[in-house]
């Protein structure tokens, strides 16, 4: 018995490692819970996430092409060097955008038929006044800010800006949804204004425009309920518009003999008149309906619904048959 009893050293031994084994043990398990809290992001239920990533690329592409083209057209017509370039594209609640605005501004609710509800334009005061100016023949200088709703007249230059931003819209949309934009109306305190109810998520896509030393923010909101139905066209391969190649004679040969098998529908139009509905319910087997197209004059054949050629009609080995005698 008295070789089973350890040694005191042997018991410190023992226990030192104990030591050391646990607190690897709890090392090892810290770890863990770091790498397991590194994988895991925070869910703010104010702020659902609704618009897919791959839809959030799509807005963002089409409304940079979008941005330049708007930009090109704003600088000639105010004939100045207009800087106008994406800042962000961003999903958040309605509430939030609306609480985000200055107050007055210029708020201006879109008809985007066909789709649901409406978009909203929201346009600084701090860049409409010096385009205003601009407009009725100043010059580039941006002058004193002022904070006050504008007048019936200066709404009326400023559609000349809204309507110009509606049609290149409507051209940034163009292969994704054919758009009919029109301005519904303007409003100067965002606040009063309810299209979608506060925690509804809109699409906020924000624009910095410069116009010589006037500098200010355009943001273009789309609420979620408006393109829900249309999500799934929002893909890179809907939207994106492929450059014109120009034709090879490979190209060619190769596309004329995928359709050289293509199936085509052949009509060709004997006659045609018109009788009242009268004699049309009374018609009977063996009635005649008289024309008063000529016998000789050539038949037109149509091909998927186009007129192509010109023929007269016949017999072909006992079929009935018609003879092309030339081009429509």
């Amino acid at each position: 018995m008295g070789g089973d009893v350890l040694s005191q050293a042997e018991v410190e031994s023992l226990l030192s490692a104990m030591d050391s084994r646990e607190s690897d043990v709890i090392a090892d398990a810290a770890t863990s819970r770091i790498r397991h809290r590194d994988k895991v992001s925070p869910y703010d239920f104010k702020r659902p996430e609704r618009v897919g990533k791959e839809q959030m690329r799509s807005l963002q592409t089409m409304h940079e092409g979008f941005g330049r083209n708007f930009g090109a057209a704003l600088s000639a017509l105010l004939r100045t060097i207009v800087e106008l370039k994406l800042t962000s594209v961003d999903q958040l609640t309605y509430s939030e955008f609306v609480f985000s605005l200055e107050n007055p501004t210029c708020f201006n609710l879109i008809n985007a038929a066909p789709l649901e509800g409406q978009l909203i334009l929201d346009i600084n005061l701090s860049l409409l006044f010096p385009i205003i100016d601009r407009l009725l023949g100043g010059g580039n200088d941006a002058g004193t800010v002022v904070r006050r709703p504008l007048t019936e007249i200066e709404l009326r230059l400023v559609s000349r800006i809204t309507d110009l931003f509606c049609k290149e819209v409507k051209h940034a949309w163009e292969n994704v949804l054919e758009l009919d934009l029109t301005i519904d109306h303007v409003e100067s305190n965002p606040q009063l204004v309810q299209i979608v109810p506060p925690n509804e998520v809109v699409v906020l896509i924000s624009f910095e425009l410069s116009i010589g030393d006037a500098r200010g923010m355009m943001n273009f909101c789309i609420p979620f309920n408006s393109i829900e139905r249309i999500a799934t066209r929002l893909s890179s391969n809907s939207w994106v518009s492929y450059g014109k190649k120009t034709a090879t004679p490979e190209n060619i040969k190769r596309i004329s003999g995928q359709l050289s098998d293509a199936l085509v529908e052949v009509v060709v139009d004997l006659a045609d008149t018109t009788i009242s509905t009268s004699d049309l319910i009374g018609l009977r087997v063996g009635d005649i309906i008289a024309t008063e197209k000529d016998t000789e004059r050539p038949l037109v054949v149509s091909v998927e619904g186009r007129p192509k050629f010109h023929a007269k009609a016949g017999a072909f080995k006992g079929r009935k048959a018609i003879q092309v005698v030339g081009m429509v």
